[in-house]
């Protein structure tokens, strides 16, 4: 691969063995970032994502952990560092999502999203950002959603921690701005993973929701994966605490029936 504006930096994408965390991969490394697959069921999908980046000439390494167990989430940064050095650029990608109405969510469903979704993006976020302070620099994206603004039913869990991973990247960029470490987030708006095609398998449902987009259509992961790219380079050097919605202007309209 050529040098590009990664070529020193080793990123660590969580749940990135498919969707947006594969494609911020692919780009990560075809900027010649060494990169950090993480996943926490899908070996095979990992296995496949970092593949196609060392068969680019690229440098990956695949990790098992689960962020939402606080031992996983220490050996996970434990063993990117061992293996590929200290991680310049975090992406908090992984998630978990909970559809069950309100009445039917219990709170071992919440606190299991809650885990992944929060206290494993803070958890790593401590760990990881720790070395970058010391280095004066870093980046850190995480993922947010466009549900942490519009609420849809049957998403309690999912729509607080979105929420509050809004809020945590404002807090730890002002704690970690004034010593080199930015800390942006990307909220995507509808885009065209396995997760959300798992929520609306009947295609007609597709369709009619695909045309309440102001844009027309789904997004693709390669479209956010670029905002994240961008947030996480140097030429986005003075932004810092924001998050970015990429959304096909679908935050920006008004609500109406699909």
């Amino acid at each position: 691969m050529q040098p590009g504006r990664f070529s020193d930096d080793t990123v660590l994408v969580t749940g990135s063995s498919r969707g947006i965390g594969a494609a911020a991969v692919a780009q990560f490394a075809s900027e010649g970032a060494r990169v950090a697959v993480n996943y926490r069921s899908d070996a095979e999908g990992a296995a496949a994502v970092a593949a196609a980046v060392t068969d680019a000439g690229g440098t990956a390494a695949v990790f098992q952990a689960d962020v939402a167990r606080s031992d996983d989430v220490a050996r996970l940064a434990q063993q990117v560092q061992d293996a590929l050095g200290p991680v310049s650029v975090l992406v908090n990608n992984a998630a978990m999502i909970d559809r069950s109405a309100m009445f039917d969510l219990t709170l071992d469903a919440f606190d299991a999203v809650w885990n992944a979704n929060v206290r494993g993006l803070f958890q790593l976020s401590s760990l990881v950002a720790a070395g970058m302070v010391e280095r004066g620099r870093g980046a850190i994206v995480n993922l947010s959603s466009i549900l942490a603004r519009l609420g849809v039913p049957n998403r309690c869990a999912y729509i607080a921690s979105k929420g509050a991973v809004e809020s945590l990247t404002r807090a730890m960029a002002l704690e970690l701005g004034p010593k080199g470490v930015r800390v942006n987030a990307v909220a995507p708006g509808l885009i065209a993973t396995e997760a959300l095609l798992a929520g609306m398998p009947d295609v007609a449902v597709q369709s009619a929701i695909a045309r309440h987009v102001p844009e027309g259509r789904f997004g693709r992961p390669e479209e956010i994966a670029a905002a994240i790219v961008f947030a996480a380079s140097p030429e986005a050097s003075y932004l810092n605490g924001a998050v970015i919605g990429v959304d096909g202007a679908l935050g920006a309209a008004e609500s109406t029936p699909a």
